[in-house]
């Protein structure tokens, strides 16, 4: 390859930047079209370069000639020095930059998350100011679809509010059978945390500089890949199910035996308390070989498992305790803004002295409904 290095010095006292040195270049080696010539049947681009026998060496380099900032021509060798070194035989390019492509593969074990994030820590070490890098292949489509993982759980939370509110026609309620999901997430990310740091690590890190620095060490060891956010996905269907479990029953003792909010959360807390726990251990011992690491793929799979365990243990145990306490106090607050009392019945029951009048029995109808 021909090595081109400017002397600034020189070219500054002369009045000639880099820039125009460049464009010289670009004029001689780069079939820079500067005018067309039209004829009655066709036209004809005006095309610059040096003659094809200087194009595939450095010869004509000496010949060229630069227009200073005064408007006089000084000569490219003036100004560069030209000589000749080893070079590739060809250039990629990446939006329209120089570019060098570097593949690597999978130990076995290994999460492509993993290996995804090694390489940038190192990236960001040793690559000086100017040189950025992007992934492509399997690893840039993994990134891809980690980019709009968070929307999609946002949205999927609204949905199933708005699904919710319409099914108990209240906007209320839903809030109530969602409040379960931050411990949820809790449980999974600390569970993530704990699996995720090797105990070697968090041993070395805890000697030597404490707990803020393991704590630090845990979290950096900690990786949000596509399974597991696949886990929290699940895990947010499972947890609201505890909910609607016992806030259906309740809603339905309320408007049908008249119960007071508290008598009727409480009565749904025991008589769904077994069905609830069913479906819970159903799907922890379902999800408790793929957070251990069973079977082929076992590691890249792992992060759905530790998520849904984690999670389900964490909301199980404080689910059953907070869910009542959120329904008694939304339903009171729902109440206060309808301008009815805050205890008592939702329904009261009709007071009729004898025979019902068919009136009578019209309006016991509507307050029931």
């Amino acid at each position: 390859q021909v090595n081109v290095r400017i002397d600034r010095a020189k070219a500054s006292a002369l009045g000639v930047s880099a820039y125009q040195i460049e464009d010289a270049l670009a004029t001689a080696y780069g079939e820079r079209q500067v005018s067309t010539i039209y004829t009655p049947r066709d036209e004809y681009w005006v095309i610059t370069e040096v003659e094809a026998q200087y194009q595939t060496g450095p010869d004509a380099l000496p010949m060229l000639y630069v227009r200073s900032s005064s408007g006089k021509l000084v000569p490219l060798a003036a100004v560069a020095s030209i000589d000749q070194s080893l070079g590739p035989l060809s250039v990629n390019h990446y939006g329209q930059l120089p570019s060098v492509t570097i593949s690597f593969g999978l130990r076995p074990g290994v999460a492509l998350g993993d290996a995804v994030k090694e390489v940038e820590n190192l990236a960001l070490k040793t690559l000086p100011v100017g040189i950025s890098h992007t992934f492509q292949g399997e690893a840039l489509e993994f990134q891809s679809s980690l980019t709009g993982l968070g929307l999609l759980i946002a949205l999927a939370i609204l949905v199933i509010y708005i699904v919710l509110g319409v099914l108990y026609e209240s906007f209320i309620h839903p809030i109530t059978i969602l409040s379960g999901l931050p411990s949820a997430g809790f449980g999974a990310l600390v569970t993530l945390i704990l699996f995720s740091t090797p105990l070697s690590a968090l041993r070395d890190v805890l000697h030597s500089q404490g707990f803020r620095a393991m704590l630090a060490t845990m979290v950096s060891h900690t990786e949000l890949n596509l399974y597991c956010f696949v886990g929290i996905i699940m895990l947010i269907g499972i947890v609201k199910k505890n909910a609607i479990m016992m806030i259906d029953f309740a809603l339905e003792a309320q408007r049908n035996e008249g119960k007071a909010p508290i008598e009727a959360i409480y009565q749904g807390c025991l008589i769904r308390f077994r069905p609830i726990m069913m479906t819970t251990m159903a799907a922890l011992m379902g999800t408790l070989p793929i957070a251990i690491g069973f079977g082929a793929s076992a590691q890249a799979r792992r992060p759905l498992g530790l998520s849904v365990v984690g999670g389900l243990v964490v909301s199980q145990l404080i689910t059953l305790y907070i869910t009542p306490v959120y329904y008694t106090y939304l339903d009171s607050l729902q109440r206060l803004f309808r301008g009815k009392g805050a205890e008592g019945p939702l329904v009261p029951e009709p007071a009729l002295d004898g025979p019902a009048e068919p009136e009578q029995v019209e309006i016991a109808n509507r307050l029931v409904r």
